[in-house]
C-alpha cells in the first residue's frame, strides 16, 4: 500500500470518526432514554413481582390460619380477601372445606363461581368444571359435559376420560368401559397412577389389560 493510500484511509478513519462522535451529541440522548427506560421496567416488573409474591404469601398464611383450627368453615374461608390470582385458591378451598362438612349446596356455590370466573385463570375454571362434572348425578348432562372435558386440548381430558369410563361401569355397559380404560391405559400422557387404576378396572370387569398394545406397565 502507497503512503497515498495510507493517508487517505487515516483521512477516512477520522471522518467516519467525527461524524459518530457528531451524531453521538446530537442523538446520544436518545440512546440514553432508552437505557433509563428498560431499567425502568425491570425496576416496575421487580416491584410488581414482589407484591404479587407478598400477597401470595399473605394469601397462604391466611388460609393456614383458618384450616388450622379445628371448626374451620368456609364462611371463613369466604371473608378472606383475595385478589384476582388467589380467588381461585380460596374457591376451591372453599368447595373441599363443603364438600368434607357433607354440605353439596356450597360446595356447588363455590365451583360454579369460579367456573364463571373470567379473571381466573383457564385451568382453575375447568377443573372447577371438572369437580361440578364428577359430583353431578350420573345421567346424560353429566356425560355430556365429561365428553366436553375429555376432548384433546383440555388439561385434565384423561381425568375426565376416566370418569366416562367408571359411568360406563354405572350403566352396565361394561364392554364401552373396558375400552374407555384401555385407552387410558394406551394413552402416553396417562401418569403411572391413572394407569395402574385404569389396568385394575380392566381386570375387574373381566377383561385383559394385554389386549391393549402400547399399554404402560
Amino acid at each position: 500500500m502507497s503512503n497515498n493510500d495510507s493517508f487517505i484511509d487515516e483521512v477516512s478513519e477520522e471522518i467516519r470518526r467525527d461524524r459518530l462522535f457528531s451524531l453521538l451529541r446530537r442523538y446520544g440522548w436518545i440512546a440514553g432514554l432508552v437505557v433509563v427506560a428498560i431499567v425502568g421496567a425491570a425496576t416496575i416488573v421487580e416491584i410488581r413481582s414482589a407484591r404479587a409474591e407478598e400477597r401470595a404469601q399473605a394469601l397462604g398464611d391466611s388460609l393456614f390460619d383458618v384450616l388450622e383450627t379445628p371448626d374451620a368453615s368456609v364462611e371463613e374461608i369466604a371473608s378472606i380477601e383475595a385478589d384476582e390470582r388467589g380467588r381461585p385458591i380460596t374457591a376451591l378451598v372453599e368447595a373441599a372445606l363443603a364438600l368434607e362438612a357433607d354440605d353439596p349446596l356450597a360446595m356447588r356455590v363455590a365451583l360454579d363461581s369460579l367456573a364463571i370466573d373470567e379473571d381466573a385463570p383457564d385451568i382453575y375454571r375447568t377443573l372447577a368444571e371438572l369437580k361440578n362434572a364428577m359430583l353431578a348425578e350420573p345421567g346424560e348432562d353429566r356425560r355430556a359435559a365429561l365428553t366436553a372435558l375429555a376432548q384433546p386440548g383440555q388439561p385434565f381430558r384423561l381425568l375426565a376420560a376416566e370418569q366416562l369410563a367408571y359411568q360406563d361401569v354405572t350403566d352396565g355397559e361394561t364392554e364401552a368401559a373396558i375400552t374407555g380404560f384401555g385407552a387410558i391405559l394406551q394413552d402416553a400422557e396417562a401418569t403411572q397412577s391413572l394407569q395402574s387404576r385404569a389396568r385394575a378396572m380392566i381386570v375387574a370387569l373381566g377383561g385383559n389389560p394385554e389386549e391393549f398394545p402400547g399399554a404402560g406397565q
